[in-house]
C-alpha cells in the first residue's frame, strides 16, 4: 500500500511560519477606516505569504498533502466587516494555487467546530454557511474549487441525534450546489461514530475523512474494520485516493487531545487494516507538532522491515 501524507498548516521547521495571524473584532473597531483596511490587508498578506512558505517547503520536502489554513482571511465572516479578500491579493492567490498544482500538492481545509448543519436554529445554519462560503472563495481564488476539499464534523445532537440528522442532511442543500460537491464529513470524538458519519455520507453521496483516534474515543458498534471498505469506497467518484486523519491520544486522562507525535505502537494496527482494504491511502497528520510529527512518522514506519520510504512524505506500505 502507498501512503502519502501531510500535515496541518503551520509548518515548524521553518522560523515563524504562521498562516493564521489575527485581527479580533474588538480591536478592528478601535480603528480608523483607513487603519481597518490598512490592518486587514497587512494581516492578510503576511498569512498568505507564510502559506506559499509552507507549501514550497511541502514540495521541497516532497510532502505530498497540505491542510490550508482556516485563518488566512481575519474577519472575513464576521457580518459587520465582510470585505473583498481577492481581488487586493489577486496575484498571491493564484501564486498559491500554482504552486499546488505544479508540485501536484493535495490541499483541504477544516472549518472550526462553529461550522455545523445540524441546529435548530437558523441564524446557526446562516453563519455556517456564510464560513463553508469564505473557504470556497479562497479555494475559487487559488484556482483550486475543483480540487480542494472543506472537512467539516456533522455536529451536535442536541438531545435527539435522529432528528439532528435529518437536519444536516436538509441544511447542507443551503450550500450553493458547487460548495456542496467540496464537503467532506468526519466521525467525531464524543457523538457521531465512524459508522453514523457513514450511514449519512452513503445516503447524501459524500465522501468520508475518517479519523482513526476519534473511532477509538467513540468507537461503533461495528468493528471499524468491518467499515473501511465502505469508507474508502466514498470517495471513489472524487477522483481521489481515500483520505483518513491520524493523531495519538494525549494520554489516557486527555484520551481525544492530540498529542505531540504519533504514538507508532497506536497507528500501527490502523495503517495495517487499511492495507487489506486499498492499495493508496492519504493520511493527514493531527499531531501538536504538525510537520516534524509526520517527518518522524515516516521515519519510524521506513524502519519497518518491508516497509521502503519512496519520497520525503511517501512510503511503501
Amino acid at each position: 500500500m502507498r501512503i502519502r501524507f501531510g500535515y496541518v498548516s503551520h509548518t515548524l521547521s521553518l522560523w515563524k511560519a504562521v498562516p493564521a495571524r489575527t485581527l479580533t473584532f474588538k480591536r478592528y473597531k478601535q480603528l480608523s477606516k483607513v487603519e481597518r483596511e490598512e490592518k486587514l490587508r497587512e494581516v492578510t498578506l503576511a498569512n498568505l505569504y507564510n502559506t506559499k512558505r509552507a507549501l514550497l517547503f511541502n514540495r521541497a520536502a516532497q510532502i505530498p498533502l497540505y491542510r490550508l489554513s482556516s485563518s488566512i482571511v481575519p474577519l472575513a465572516t464576521h457580518p459587520e466587516v465582510l470585505w473583498d479578500f481577492q481581488t487586493p491579493f489577486r496575484e498571491h492567490w493564484e501564486e498559491i494555487g500554482h504552486i499546488v498544482k505544479e508540485g501536484q500538492l493535495r490541499i483541504s481545509f477544516h472549518p472550526n467546530q462553529f461550522t455545523v448543519f445540524t441546529s435548530d436554529k437558523q441564524h446557526v445554519t446562516e453563519n455556517s454557511v456564510r464560513d463553508m462560503m469564505y473557504h470556497y472563495q479562497m479555494l475559487e481564488a487559488m484556482g483550486l474549487e475543483d480540487e480542494g476539499f472543506i472537512n467539516i464534523h456533522i455536529g451536535g445532537a442536541y438531545g435527539d441525534k435522529t432528528s439532528a440528522i435529518e437536519r444536516f442532511k436538509n441544511q447542507i442543500h443551503q450550500m450553493p450546489e458547487e460548495v456542496k460537491a467540496r464537503v467532506t464529513i468526519e466521525n467525531d470524538d464524543k457523538t457521531y461514530t465512524s459508522e453514523e458519519t457513514l450511514q449519512v455520507a452513503e445516503d447524501k453521496g459524500i465522501p468520508v475523512m475518517f479519523d482513526y483516534h476519534h473511532e477509538q474515543a467513540n468507537p461503533s458498534e461495528v468493528p471499524y474494520e468491518e467499515l473501511l471498505k465502505r469508507l474508502f469506497n466514498t470517495w471513489d467518484y472524487t477522483g481521489y485516493p481515500p483520505k483518513v486523519h491520524l493523531s495519538s491520544p494525549k494520554n489516557d486522562k486527555e484520551y481525544r487531545s492530540h498529542a505531540d507525535r504519533i504514538d507508532l505502537q497506536f497507528a500501527l494496527p490502523f495503517l495495517k487494516a487499511c492495507k487489506q482494504k486499498t492499495d493508496i491511502l492519504d493520511v493527514m497528520i493531527e499531531a501538536k507538532e504538525k510537520d516534524l510529527a509526520l517527518l518522524q512518522l515516516v521515519e519510524e514506519l521506513a524502519s519497518i522491515r518491508g516497509v521502503k520510504r519512496i519520497a520525503g512524505g511517501e512510503i511503501d506500505f
